[in-house]
């Protein structure tokens, strides 16, 4: 056999035993699977994220679990969108810290081996928030909450049932909230003067316009609530990870209590979610 037809063969069998190898390199990065618990906000946060991976061209979906985090830990999801301050709690009951970036902080440094964060939200937060009538804000001679540590005996709170609140506002020792079957029961109890302020959070769709929000300005009073996407280690191609913190420099509390209250009547969430994202397209790479 000559040295050119020998060569040749050799390069066919080559290209052969290589194919496989090539083949698999197209096959590319599984499906990310996107998890929630089967709370509306929940699944509409999981829908703005699928989107988002979906539109920089990576197959994704959202799946529902009792327990997403420990779904996350086992590896059965990719990505797990939550609030900084509840993943914090989780992990480390009681922590004091406040402000989004020191929640953000210590979160990270207490995720589980195999468990990173991307980028929070810096404007778009759903943390506890208390309403009080004009009048009150008035007689307490302001519209932030330092204005409620100067009133904490006596307080009367309410609440809407399955909800949670902060034991403590600054030096203020909450009082054990009086339940309400819904909003609308809760806010008429409010103006009769029945309670002096009831809890809500920043991005609740449903708070009347003629209550006031007691703002938590620097340092804040209550624990940061800030959106933040939880991922595997090692799961996310640059590419996929760049779509998820996209969304951190473009959700904010408005579009996320509005895309609320679309859920809320109804509406599907991941068709909210791609409608928000085709009116706030992400960049590209």
């Amino acid at each position: 056999m000559s040295i050119g037809r020998l060569a040749a063969l050799l390069l066919a069998l080559a290209l052969v035993l290589a194919a496989p190898v090539g083949c698999s390199a197209h096959k590319g990065h599984p499906e990310v699977v996107v998890g929630s618990t089967p709370d509306l906000e929940s699944r509409l946060l999981a829908a703005i994220y699928v989107s988002a991976l979906r539109g920089y061209g990576s197959a994704a979906h959202a799946q529902t679990a009792a327990d997403p985090m420990a779904k996350l830990d086992s590896g059965e999801f990719t990505v797990v969108p939550a609030f900084t301050g509840q993943v914090l709690q989780r992990l480390k009951p009681g922590v004091a810290v406040t402000s989004d970036k020191d929640v953000y902080r210590v979160m990270i440094s207490m995720l589980p081996e195999g468990v990173l964060a991307g980028d929070y939200t810096t404007s778009a937060e759903d943390k506890p928030a208390l309403l009080v009538t004009q009048a009150t804000a008035a007689t307490w001679g302001g519209k932030d909450l330092p204005a409620l540590t100067k009133h904490c005996d006596g307080l009367v709170v309410g609440m809407v049932a399955g909800t949670h609140a902060p034991s403590t506002v600054g030096p203020c020792r909450m009082p054990v909230a009086r339940e309400f079957p819904d909003g609308t029961a809760m806010f008429a109890a409010l103006r009769a003067g029945q309670l002096a302020a009831a809890w809500t959070t920043t991005a609740d769709p449903n708070i009347p316009g003629d209550l006031v929000v007691l703002s938590d300005d620097k340092p804040p009073l209550i624990q940061a609530e800030n959106v933040v996407p939880l991922y595997r280690r090692n799961a996310l191609t640059d590419r996929q990870l760049l779509a998820l913190n996209e969304v951190a420099g473009v959700l904010d509390t408005e579009a996320l209590a509005d895309m609320r209250r679309q859920v809320a009547g109804g509406a599907d969430p991941q068709a909210v979610a791609d409608g928000w994202m085709g009116e706030h397209p992400l960049g590209r790479s």
